[in-house]
């Protein structure tokens, strides 16, 4: 009866289960400007063909901005954060799909004075910044996404 109980409290490996709330392949690992993680959402989207969900983040500024406007002039000191994942199956929930492995995190920075805004994108594992070919679509694309309807 004792060798049981040992058993139990032991357990098999020793190792406690990852709560169900805690998704650790979508975590951003790197060495990025801001953490769009800790900012509020603006919209998020998901492109089946590539097998992927993005999300729209904003610091305060940018996200006041994007729920009371229609347009894309963010004001100074407004920074948007489009990160990207890799979609995977819920293991808690059949047929549902979650963020995986994370595929990029584009910043759009607006500084004011009529300036362009600043784009930076960051991909890998870990996320680095890299040069991109097409900031400027990309910039105009991000500062164009419309706030979602929230209750």
């Amino acid at each position: 009866m004792i060798a049981c109980a040992t058993l139990q409290l032991s357990g098999c490996n020793g190792r406690k289960a990852e709560p169900a709330s805690t998704n650790q392949q979508a975590v951003l690992q790197g060495q990025l400007p801001y953490n769009p993680l800790a900012w509020r959402v603006i919209t998020s989207s998901i492109n089946k063909s590539a097998a992927t969900t993005s999300t729209l983040y904003g610091n305060d500024a940018a996200v006041s901005y994007a729920r009371s406007n229609d347009g894309s002039d963010y004001l100074a000191g407004s920074v948007l954060a489009l990160v990207t994942w890799a979609e995977r199956d819920d293991p808690h929930w059949f047929g549902a799909k979650i963020p995986g492995t994370p595929r990029s995190v584009e910043f759009v920075s607006f500084g004011g004075n009529g300036a362009a805004p600043a784009y930076s994108v960051y991909r890998g594992t870990p996320l680095a910044i890299t040069a991109s070919d097409d900031a400027a679509q990309r910039s105009e694309f991000i500062t164009h996404q419309r706030a979602a309807v929230m209750p």
